[in-house]
């Protein structure tokens, strides 16, 4: 079994408010309080500047993952996936818990030293135009990590940057560009590039082709999968679209309200998912649904506050759900 290169344990990460304004969420929401779930509107601030309850935008995260392998996590928007990610890379503070990466603390790292961290992890983001610097060239983007992480000299910057828009498919004389003269593949090229630049040994990517055109996702989809092969990569992948994760993930890991709900192999999970949810999210899926019986031919919905949907406890491949009860 492959090393694990990162672990999460009773991950929590809380947003503002007081325990005073505390809402009684069984009485709004039977399925949450069935599951120790929190809907975001029933931490909102009370009226008369009463105090709000915290608002646990992840709650009691606990996932592995393994060198040279792809975690998918996915869920619905506001689930908890992104924040997760941050958490990971050093960019949010936990609550409790605790997230190792190669056994060493990343808070620790991100506070004492996070240019190492930084050597160690990386990011691709969503908005593949928003995440790079308008002011600067390609070059100037993909040397910055070169010479704040690794302390490259120009000659050597040079070559590499080269060598970096090889990895990616894009061409050389493109480094003289801004990124608003690319398409949006194009520029998540170059965010994908700027992650490599660290050498890193893992790589989070979150959402990283929801904002692309299908035919441009699967280019992307299979550039990560050539990069993960030929340099020995290890991937967090997140997305809210299972058919993307079918296609790059190794294990899958489903969240819902801040919980991990279901997690297993890929082939297991789509092929026999055993959480309510999960089957929910891959009725959604176009060619997965099913008609609902009596003929309506509507696809599944997801559990609103007034079905009291009741969902089994968190169903795993040999994992006791530590935090996820």
């Amino acid at each position: 079994m492959s090393e694990i290169i990162l672990e999460a344990r009773d991950v929590v990460r809380e947003y503002g408010g007081s325990a005073r304004g505390a809402l009684a969420v069984g009485k709004t929401d039977p399925l949450a309080a069935r599951h120790g779930l929190r809907r975001l509107r029933d931490r909102t601030a009370g009226f008369f500047g009463m105090a709000a309850a915290p608002l646990r935008a992840v709650d009691g995260v606990s996932l592995e993952v393994r060198r040279g392998r792809t975690l998918g996590i996915v869920g619905e928007s506001g689930c908890g996936k992104s924040t997760l990610a941050r958490m990971m890379v050093g960019l949010l503070p936990l609550t409790s818990g605790s997230v190792k990466l190669d056994g060493s603390s990343v808070e620790e790292l991100a506070r004492k030293d996070r240019q190492a961290l930084h050597r160690k992890v990386q990011m691709v983001f969503q908005d593949p135009l928003g995440s790079l610097n308008p002011r600067k060239t390609v070059r100037a983007i993909l040397e910055a990590p070169l010479k704040a992480l690794h302390g490259m000299e120009q000659r050597a910057r040079r070559e590499r940057v080269a060598e970096l828009m090889g990895l990616v498919s894009l061409r050389a004389e493109f480094t003289e560009r801004y990124p608003h003269e690319f398409s949006g593949g194009q520029a998540q090229r170059i965010g994908i590039a700027r992650a490599l630049a660290a050498n890193p040994e893992l790589i989070i990517l979150d959402e990283p082709v929801s904002a692309l055109d299908v035919s441009v996702q699967a280019q992307v989809l299979s550039l990560l999968a050539d990069l993960q092969a030929r340099l020995d990569l290890t991937f967090v992948f997140i997305s809210h679209d299972l058919a993307v994760v079918e296609t790059i993930a190794d294990e899958v890991v489903v969240m819902y309200l801040g919980r991990i709900v279901e997690r297993g192999a890929r082939a297991r999970i789509f092929a026999d998912p055993q959480h309510e949810y999960t089957r929910l999210l891959l009725s959604s899926v176009p060619g997965r649904g099913r008609a609902r019986p009596g003929g309506s031919g509507m696809r599944a919905s997801f559990p609103t506050e007034r079905e009291g949907v009741s969902f089994p406890a968190e169903r795993a491949e040999g994992a006791r759900g530590e935090g996820n009860p």
